[in-house]
């Protein structure tokens, strides 16, 4: 039988395979040396395929898909063989579809010729990202090309922790108005290779992802997944978790004891910052955020809960109470600019307005022990009876509580550069009363990537619980006080910022962190890059 496009000789070694495929789905870039566990594995498939034009000897494993370019004999009866020859191979795990790959013509009518079966697969690149690529296995015959085809879609079919259906929602106004366009370019095409179910409702007011996710049946979908910004993220967030409150008969502001969100939740970074994607995946990148979904790899993530006077307000990731709080609220009576304009706008206006906030801050340490740590990373109830809360007074210019790093293009190291996704603590950065040289310096700190807690002004506290009391109540907040009368309820409130989004309180908020409480579509990333990066607006 000739080799290349033609050979259609199949050997089922292994029958059809009885050992089901891993189900850790981790990307992981193709690799050329033969690893030492190939021989032990078991054989699944053996034929010949083109790859790259060459005809290769191709072995199917229950973990690997190897191959061998088929080198021909000499007269003397050995083969040559150079550097060439070295056996390459695909882990099962990286590929996330399988198609027959055909060509049409415009005449022709029916499936069309037969070529050979496409593989899509996820490849690691650089910089934590993820890229989709594709393998061609040619072969011109259809009954060697049909088993091995139907054995990929078994593999690929065990991978149980991967989505088969996703409910999407879609914020259009976020950012520059652009999610529409990077939803429908480029995940949608990625989402439909992989063979994922979609049912996709662009949101279109605040609030909407809230009111239809606790209507929606999730029973049918594998995870939910926003394409937004930080906001859009959030509001789902809190949807989810409000939800899962609801299922257990918790009423909706109780805050003793919160259950895990019932479906895992993917971000598509379409916003102006895109902390949350950020942080998860240590890169803003629709395609990168798109695959993690695809490939089904979840990631644990601590959550905030938000109250006041015993009711609780919202759930949260990070929240920013005095300059941040500020900046936002700016933002937003300026949501006429462009993101980007505002976001300037808005940082120069607070900066020239700057401001300390009287206050009482309240936090709980953390408990450094070794047990106590374990149970509450596994999101076990912890004892707080020997507990100690410390209490500091004084003018603040700003009030950071993050459990996750809060990564973002003006901070590459993140707000909270010492805190993880889900290690059971959340970062306390206070600002005291500066000049405003001072701060300014620390907040440019942020984009060089040095040590931007190297203040005499600045503490940093590693805590569970904290509890922010305001004690300037007459004074009342008002972004644009120089131009209005301080007359109306509103004013007397103070904004935090939650998330990117704007939270008026009047009275104390109490933050308390809930070790994983919430599914993310992503991997952990431990080791960020030290882009150098520089804020126009400082």
């Amino acid at each position: 039988m000739p080799l290349g496009r033609r050979g259609g000789r199949v050997s089922a070694l292994g029958g059809e395979g009885e050992e089901e495929a891993p189900r850790a789905a981790a990307a992981a870039p193709w690799a050329s040396p033969q690893q030492p566990e190939a021989a032990s594995e078991q054989v699944l498939l053996r034929g010949i395929f083109e790859i790259g034009r060459s005809s290769c000897d191709v072995v199917l494993t229950v973990r690997a898909l190897r191959w061998r370019p088929i080198e021909p004999v000499r007269p003397t009866g050995d083969s040559k063989c150079d550097l060439s020859c070295k056996e390459e191979f695909l882990k099962l795990k990286d590929i996330f579809s399988v198609k027959l790959k055909r060509r049409h013509f415009a005449t022709q009518e029916g499936n069309g010729t037969l070529l050979g079966i496409t593989l899509f697969i996820c490849l690691k690149k650089e910089q934590n990202k993820l890229k989709d690529s594709t393998l061609d296995l040619i072969n011109l015959s259809e009954d060697h090309c049909d088993i091995w085809y139907r054995q990929f879609k078994k593999i690929l079919a065990g991978f149980s922790n991967r989505p088969k259906s996703l409910k999407i929602l879609l914020n259009p106004q976020s950012h520059k108005k652009e999610a529409t366009q990077v939803y429908y370019e480029k995940v949608e095409p990625l989402l439909k290779i992989a063979g994922i179910k979609t049912d996709v409702t662009i949101t279109e007011y605040e609030g909407h992802a809230l009111s239809l996710l606790k209507e929606c049946e999730l029973q049918e979908f594998d995870g939910v997944v926003c394409v937004g910004g930080d906001g859009s993220a959030s509001e789902v967030a809190h949807a989810l978790l409000l939800r899962a409150q609801k299922s257990t008969g918790t009423e909706a502001d109780s805050i003793l004891t919160p259950v895990r969100a019932q479906v895992p939740l993917g971000i598509i970074p379409a916003g102006s910052t895109n902390v949350l994607a950020h942080s998860l995946h240590g890169i803003a990148h629709v395609v990168t955020a798109t695959l993690h979904i695809i490939m089904g790899h979840v990631q644990p993530v601590d959550v905030c809960t938000f109250s006041t006077a015993g009711r609780l307000l919202r759930f949260g990731f990070s929240a920013m109470f005095g300059f941040g709080g500020r900046t936002l609220a700016l933002a937003e009576k300026h949501r006429w600019m462009s993101p980007n304009q505002r976001r300037d706008f808005a940082v120069i206006k607070a900066l020239a307005k700057l401001k300390p906030e009287d206050c009482e801050i309240s936090f709980l340490p953390l408990n450094s022990s070794p047990d106590l740590q374990e149970r509450r990373a596994q999101g076990s109830p912890k004892s707080d009876g020997d507990a100690r809360w410390h209490v500091i007074q004084g003018q603040f210019l700003n009030v950071s509580i993050m459990a996750i790093p809060c990564l973002c293009s003006v901070a590459p190291g993140g707000l909270a550069p010492n805190t993880r996704l889900n290690n059971g603590s959340m970062a306390l950065i206070i600002a005291r009363n500066t000049s405003r040289p001072e701060f300014i310096k620390h907040l440019k700190r942020y984009a060089s990537v040095k040590n931007q807690f190297n203040f005499p002004f600045i503490e940093t506290h590693t805590v569970e619980e904290v509890k922010v009391y305001p004690r300037n109540k007459t004074r009342a907040h008002n972004p644009e006080e120089e131009d209005q009368p301080q007359e109306t309820a509103s004013e007397t409130s103070f904004p935090w910022n939650v998330d990117g989004d704007l939270m008026e309180v009047t009275s104390e908020v109490h933050v308390k962190l809930h070790p994983r409480l919430i599914d993310l579509y992503g991997e952990s990333t431990e080791e960020m890059n030290d882009a150098k990066v520089t804020c126009n607006c400082l």
